[in-house]
């Protein structure tokens, strides 16, 4: 309940509303503030179409009185309206929230704001008074009834009013006889409250009084103060009740405005259908928007738990630096303390980044549930009328809140680990290589080794030498190239890194794929069936020395139909990969079965990608229990993870139960297909990009029509499935007999 609180406090004067009203922008303000920041305008300027009610004003026109500035920018306590400066007025004062208000003609103490008996003992409303909204900054121009033409939130004084009853003192007992306790029940029929001795006493649950009901204080204090529901009236006419809504309009109406033609072409509803009908689809939103509170304290409870970890990590970050920093000589030891320094700022940032992000979600949770609150306050009262009036505003500010929870709101936005590592080896190899030249011959004058050393200590700054690739340890698998290399043996110049680079796989351009001070480097995701060039060279502050040799790597053949047009098997081995995978996936047998722990279904995607060639591989259901919908396919990298394959545009699958399948991309479903899986059932997945298609297989029959045309692209192997499923991969299979992936043409192309 404290949450909803600033949801009850008038924007201007900052205290509960007293006597709130509605704004035609659905925005409530207190009766007696709304009186002390009206502003008169000129007679030449006022509009005639603008009414206070509401009830001729469209959102233009707000668009239209929103370009009129009412108050100039130095704050000088004049209004003035559509540019024409009005006659001066008593200047301004600031209420709590920074809301400037003009005072009513009978000065009386801003604290005495709300004391005023009734509203009639106010001075009486300048012609062509203007209000503007001390929240959104509409403005409108009030009519002949002045604040009388806006209606009365009796719903928002409800919540108020029980709020503050809630918040009151502890009733005591009436039957105590020196020093009343506290009341622990009320009785309905005696309509008296009972501290709990006394209401053993003098209130046994037996006989007459076994009938008779008792009650918490603070309900029988509300059911005590509870008066007859008032029956709403309309605005324009005062002695008609309020029965029927205009659903264009959308205020409640009475006859007579009916009869008048006020809204004649407006589809006009039954009150109390209207008022069941918004309270549905208010308590439809809330739910919504519980749920995205309910995630707002789980991730508030995972990033305290960050801020833990990064102390942890920090602090023994700190010490294996500290360490590495002790084993050098002591010209490191102003280095150690810039290291040291770094790895503060990074533990700082990270905590910063944390604690902001925990302080904003905290604030916008708070936000939430104080709105949750106040709607279900406001669901719980039965005034139709008094309902509808606000209903359109709360379900718009319910669902925009909830949108606020967007995608990526709930997402940490820094890691607790600590991605710095200090790479000593270099700098120690370099300290174990300095040495004097040694001059040839005997005899050699001592200015002769001056210069000598001075040659090589002019040597060392120069740029180093072309590494060496070591073929022994170059090679390639499935996709993936591993490279090695090292400085020529007689090298003595310091090296601080290595630039690898790698052309397009078919003859194009070289480009960086590495820059780092390792010696040995694995590229992954190039093409299959491909040629690849590769070099590497030498930096250090002087510059950057020559390149190496190039060599030319081969990668896998994936599947292509040799000359004489029989297909050979795939070399393309793979599994599932961990890292890429929904967090509610397990893994096991080295990453070739997945299950899931969770009935939604969920993504793991292989950790190989193709874009050319043949491509087939199959998975065996170990497990098959109460006929769920598995999908086998392919996905791009950025495909969603918590929804079943297929269901965004970054997956191509076909789900499956126990008598059909279907395939399904960007959420479309066809080709409904009879023949389903059991356990034991292998499905297999072909990959053409001869062609661009993929087709399926159930038990080594082709399920269905070609699945999918036109595909281009890296894609990776994909499946979702629940805790129902468990499934085993195998790859570098053969391609199935009856499938022919096209014809060579005698370029050797495939068509």
């Amino acid at each position: 309940m404290d949450e909803m609180e600033d949801e009850l406090k008038c924007p201007v004067c900052g205290s509960f509303y007293r006597e709130p009203i509605i704004l035609p922008c659905s925005h409530n303000i207190c009766l007696a503030c709304a009186r002390n920041i009206l502003v008169q305008t000129p007679d030449a300027e006022s509009p005639q179409s603008s009414r206070a009610s509401g009830s001729g004003i469209s959102d233009y026109d707000y668009l239209d009185l929103d370009k009129m500035s009412l108050y100039s920018e130095a704050d000088s306590g004049y209004g003035s309206y559509g540019g024409f400066v009005s006659a001066p007025t008593t200047p301004c004062q600031k209420s709590p929230n920074g809301v400037r208000v003009f005072p009513p003609a009978v000065p009386q103490p801003a604290s005495q704001h709300h004391l005023l008996p009734q509203p009639a003992c106010l001075a009486p409303i300048p012609r062509n008074a203007c209000l503007t909204c001390p929240q959104c900054h509409r403005s409108l121009i009030l009519d002949e009834r002045g604040l009388r033409g806006f209606p009365k939130n009796r719903v928002l004084e409800g919540v108020v009013d029980r709020y503050q009853q809630s918040k009151a003192a502890a009733l005591k007992c009436q039957l105590c006889e020196k020093s009343p306790r506290e009341a622990t029940a009320m009785c309905e029929q005696c309509d008296v409250f009972y501290c709990e001795p006394c209401r053993l006493r003098c209130h046994p649950p037996r006989g007459p009084l076994a009938k008779h009901r008792l009650v918490p204080p603070a309900q029988g204090r509300i059911s005590r103060r509870a008066s007859p529901r008032k029956i709403s009236t309309c605005t324009e006419h005062e002695l008609e009740n309020l029965s029927m809504y205009c659903v264009q309009c959308k205020t409640p109406v009475c006859y007579q405005c009916l009869e008048e033609g006020k809204h004649g072409t407006h589809e006009v509803k039954a009150l109390g259908a209207m008022w069941k009908l918004h309270k549905g689809q208010l308590s439809q939103a809330l739910n919504g928007l519980s749920d995205r509170a309910t995630e707002a304290k789980e991730f508030l409870v995972q990033l305290r738990n960050t801020v833990q970890h990064i102390q942890e990590n920090g602090v023994e970050f700190e010490a294996c630096l500290v360490a590495q920093c002790d084993a050098l000589i002591d010209a490191l030891n102003r280095r150690k303390a810039q290291l040291l320094a770094r790895v503060n700022k990074e533990h700082e940032h990270k905590l910063k980044v944390v604690r902001d992000q925990i302080s904003h979600c905290t604030v916008k949770l708070r936000q939430t549930t104080g709105l949750m609150e106040y709607c279900l306050e406001v669901i719980k009262e039965n005034d139709p009328s008094g309902f509808l009036q606000i209903s359109d505003a709360l379900i718009r500010r319910v669902l925009m809140t909830e949108s606020q929870w967007g995608k990526g709101t709930l997402t940490p936005r820094m890691t607790s680990d600590f991605d710095l590592t200090l790479d000593s080896a270099p700098l120690l190899q370099t300290i174990h290589q300095l040495d004097f030249v040694q001059m040839k011959g005997t005899g050699v004058p001592n200015e002769v080794c001056g210069r000598a050393l001075k040659s090589n200590s002019s040597s060392s700054s120069s740029v180093p030498a072309a590494p060496m690739l070591q073929l022994e340890e170059c090679c390639t698998e499935n996709n993936s190239a591993t490279l090695s290399w090292k400085q020529p043996p007689l090298s003595t110049i310091a090296v601080d890194g290595y630039i690898l680079e790698l052309d397009d796989g078919d003859g194009g351009p070289f480009r960086e794929v590495y820059v780092g001070a390792e010696t040995i480097c694995t590229v992954d995701g190039l093409h299959y069936n491909s040629t690849y060039k590769s070099r590497v060279k030498a930096f250090n502050g002087s510059g950057v020395g020559q390149y190496s040799k190039t060599l030319i790597m081969q990668t896998s053949e994936a599947g292509l139909p040799p000359c004489d047009m029989q297909s050979i098997g795939s070399v393309a081995w793979f599994t599932f990969d961990p890292a890429s995978a929904h967090p509610d996936i397990i893994f096991s047998n080295d990453n070739l079965t997945v299950t899931c722990n969770s009935y939604d279904d969920r993504v793991a995607m292989g950790n190989t990608a193709f874009s050319r060639g043949v491509h087939y591989w199959e998975m065996t259901l170990d497990r098959y229990d109460n006929h769920p919908d598995p999908a086998f396919g392919v996905a791009r990298g950025d495909v969603l993870k918590d929804v079943m394959l297929g269901k965004d545009d970054k997956a191509w699958a076909m789900y499956v139960d126990n008598n059909r399948s279907w395939f399904m991309h960007n959420n479309s479903h066809t080709n409904r297909t009879d023949g389903g899986i059991s356990k034991g059932s292998t499905i297999g997945v072909l990959l053409d990009f001869t062609r661009g298609i993929i087709i399926f297989l159930i038990n080594d029959e082709q399920q269905g029509p070609v699945a999918f045309e036109g595909l281009e692209g890296l894609y990776y192997p994909a499946i979702s499935l629940n805790r129902n499923v468990q499934v085993t991969l195998h790859t570098g299979l053969p391609i199935p007999d009856f499938y022919t992936p096209g014809e060579v043409e005698p370029n050797g192309a495939m068509c």
